[in-house]
């Protein structure tokens, strides 16, 4: 029974880096690859977005599954890490501008500058936002959890992620262009990225649903 419980903890343990892990590689890369616009077409509508946008969802799947697995202090903990791992790469960024590219060097200066010289704002509106964003979505997640006695895994989910997505949406669009774009241009950026968000959403609740299945047994699941 011991060695069975000590499997289970290390397993948990295990996984616990494992999502945090992607949580900050999904973060890191949306703020590195933020300054290409892109165009997705799904079919029945071509959205206009921030290449950015498509590794984010990532970040809210891995917090809904950390607070629904590990609690609201692990996932808090997590956002937190996340912000401080941006920071480092911020630095190192503005390091890296610093120095003189070599003669022979496969990334010239201008290269360089004309992809991060705008990271700075970049990554200060990314994380304005997704403190903001992400906090809340913890938060609504663990009262719809607690307003739901553990039920409905799919509201809490889903009206965490609309909530926060938007919010982060709003953010990161009006800093970034506001005195840059016009108003029209800044309410469709919104609505495409949230849009696309809410799509992306709906997408990662059954990928929950079957990891939370899969993992029965496996692991205590946390009660708030």
């Amino acid at each position: 029974m011991i060695t069975m419980d000590l499997a289970k903890n290390n397993f948990k343990d295990q996984l616990f880096l494992i999502l945090a892990g992607v949580f900050i590689a999904s973060l890191v890369t949306c703020n590195l690859i933020a300054n290409k616009f892109v165009t997705v077409d799904l079919g029945f509508k071509v959205f206009i977005v921030s290449a950015g946008i498509l590794p984010y969802p990532f970040t809210f799947l891995v917090t809904d599954l950390i607070s629904e697995l590990y609690g609201q202090k692990k996932a808090n903990l997590v956002v937190f890490a996340g912000f401080v791992a941006s920071m480092f790469v911020l630095l190192f960024l503005w390091l890296g501008g610093q120095f003189n590219a070599i003669a022979d060097s496969l990334v010239t200066d201008d290269t360089y500058n004309s992809v991060f010289r705008n990271a700075w704002r970049i990554i200060a509106a990314s994380m304005t936002a997704y403190l903001f964003a992400q906090f809340v979505d913890v938060r609504i997640f663990h009262f719809w959890k607690r307003l739901t006695n553990g039920k409905h895994l799919w509201l809490r989910n889903n009206a965490s992620t609309v909530a926060s997505q938007l919010l982060d949406t709003i953010l990161v669009i009006c800093i970034l262009f506001v005195g840059v774009w016009n108003s029209d241009q800044i309410i469709s950026a919104i609505i495409d990225g949230w849009t696309f968000k809410m799509l992306m959403a709906l997408v990662d609740t059954p990928i929950i649903y079957g990891i939370i299945y899969l993992l029965k047994g496996k692991i205590d699941i946390a009660k708030e």
